[in-house]
């Protein structure tokens, strides 16, 4: 029972495809076709089947049949174009909503190296974004706090809420800046998502 519940969607998603074919077929609104034509095998077939009387009604049904697929994959071109809009256009918006966030977020592989970060985090290291990536987290901290980062990263392996903990920036000559990190491990498990804000 079970079995045949889960192949109901594609079915029922089947069957509503050719109904929008043949109602487009009918009322003379398909797409236009995306470059699909009919091989010279099959126009031979038609035409043998068109030419004769007994055959000339399956001839009629086989080109309607193929002139309704053509439209089902028209159909399914424009809906595979459309969700791909879609989704470069949510893909934007969201790294738009990253670069532009007021807080630091870092992606760390599960040994500490940045794989990338936003503006925000840049800043707050002193340093800019395209410096980061490579380098391990500790590298931008005062030589007292590396050993935090270290053993927070290492929690992460079994703390499945997060942790965090409080550090300081490495002092450039402009004085070190007191930080707060939040960090989790993704839903992959395959890095460290961490969250590092400016403390007052």
């Amino acid at each position: 029972m079970h079995k045949a519940s889960c192949n109901t969607g594609g079915s029922e998603k089947s069957t509503q495809l050719r109904l929008d074919a043949e109602n487009r077929l009918k009322n003379g609104t398909a797409p236009l076709t995306k470059g699909w034509t009919l091989s010279a095998d099959a126009l031979t077939i038609l035409f043998k089947l068109a030419s004769k009387p007994e055959s000339a009604s399956e001839g009629l049904k086989l080109l309607h049949e193929l002139q309704a697929h053509q439209v089902e994959l028209d159909l399914q071109h424009e809906q595979l174009e459309a969700n791909e809009r879609q989704f470069a256009e949510e893909l934007a918006r969201y790294k738009s909503l990253y670069e532009s966030a007021p807080t630091g977020y870092f992606t760390l592989n599960l040994d500490g190296q940045i794989i990338e970060s936003n503006l925000a985090g840049a800043q707050l290291f002193g340093a800019r974004q395209d410096q980061l990536a490579g380098q391990r987290i500790e590298h931008f901290l005062s030589p007292e706090c590396r050993g935090t980062v270290s053993s927070l990263l290492g929690k992460l392996h079994f703390e499945s809420t997060g942790t965090s903990c409080e550090v300081r920036t490495h002092d450039s000559g402009d004085g070190s800046r007191r930080l707060r990190i939040h960090a989790n491990v993704s839903p992959s498990g395959e890095a460290v998502l961490m969250v590092v804000s400016a403390q007052d």
